[in-house]
């Protein structure tokens, strides 16, 4: 059964909300609450699809609630149930992430169809999630466009926010390792620029980059990522290059590496990830993120 909690200190307009949802949305379960303290407490137990609260409350305010679900229940979508006073901590809240907010005045009017819209929203994004959870492997052929793989790397961050599975410093940093490898797949692998020449003239390195994008065979390479979830995350990114001596690389953490105009994705990778791995050919490198960095709800 769907459930909504109603959070307010005032009696009479917890139960006039209670009542319109309950009126508007029959085939749900109203929870109810008299502050944010009390609220978190009913969440942690019932989950319920959408909060519904007030805004000045005492022991815990509507601002600090929002934050706190923000935080702990970031699927939650809470709608502000605003009164005259209340403006400048509403639009706060909202830039906090809340999702809705409805004048006190107009409860009878929007209060139902706001959160009727809301429920629709919070049931699409836990069957996504669910959904997410459900995937264990992938794999993306992707031509060689830095605009697709830009767009790849935002949507992989997002999915993986959404499983819950790294903390959100972990998703970027995981995220920054991948689109770094797909950098160097795209220029050094498919286009085979040398990053020597990045060293001498970054306007020639890019000049030939964009040359050999429409040149065979350079043009019609792609970039083939694969994506496991088991004890952890493995991503295995491979190019249509020559490839290169993985023997020849430098140690990403010797001194004065990080000076150096070249090899800052491979210092990112090694250090953002648990374990990075080139191929005999150098054509393809994996990527692992151990379980020992699981720091949310596992998959």
């Amino acid at each position: 059964m769907t459930s909504i909690l109603v959070v307010d200190d005032s009696l009479f307009d917890l139960k006039r909300a209670q009542h319109l949802l309950q009126k508007q949305i029959p085939d749900s379960q109203i929870l109810t609450a008299s502050d944010g303290v009390i609220a978190l407490s009913i969440v942690e137990e019932f989950h319920p699809q959408v909060v519904v609260t007030d805004l000045q409350m005492p022991n815990m305010n509507g601002l600090e609630l929002v934050m706190e679900l923000q935080e702990r229940f970031p699927l939650i979508p809470v709608v502000l149930m605003t009164a005259a006073g209340s403006e400048k901590i509403a639009a706060e809240a909202l830039t906090k992430g809340a999702a809705s907010y409805v004048p006190k005045s107009q409860l009878a009017v929007d209060l139902a169809p706001v959160v009727s819209r809301l429920l629709g929203l919070a049931r699409e994004k836990n069957h996504q999630q669910k959904l997410l959870m459900s995937l264990s492997e992938a794999t993306f052929i992707m031509d060689n466009d830095r605009n697709l793989h830009s767009t790849f790397v935002q949507e992989f961050r997002h999915s993986l926010e959404m499983r819950k599975m790294f903390s959100e410093n972990d998703c970027f940093r995981i995220t920054t390792a991948i689109d770094e490898a797909l950098s160097n797949a795209y220029f050094h692998g498919n286009l085979e620029v040398s990053s020597k020449l990045r060293e001498q003239d970054l306007h020639s390195f890019e000049a030939l980059a964009m040359k050999r994008q429409s040149e065979e065979p350079y043009r019609d390479r792609q970039i083939r990522v694969h994506i496991r979830f088991d004890a952890g995350l493995t991503v295995t990114i491979s190019d249509e290059g020559p490839g290169f001596d993985p023997k020849s690389l430098p140690d990403p953490f010797s001194d004065g590496f990080a000076e150096r105009p070249c090899g800052r994705g491979v210092l990112l990778m090694k250090s953002f990830m648990d374990n990075v791995q080139f191929n005999k050919r150098g054509n393809q490198v994996i990527l692992f993120k151990n379980s020992s960095s699981l720091t949310g709800v596992s998959s």
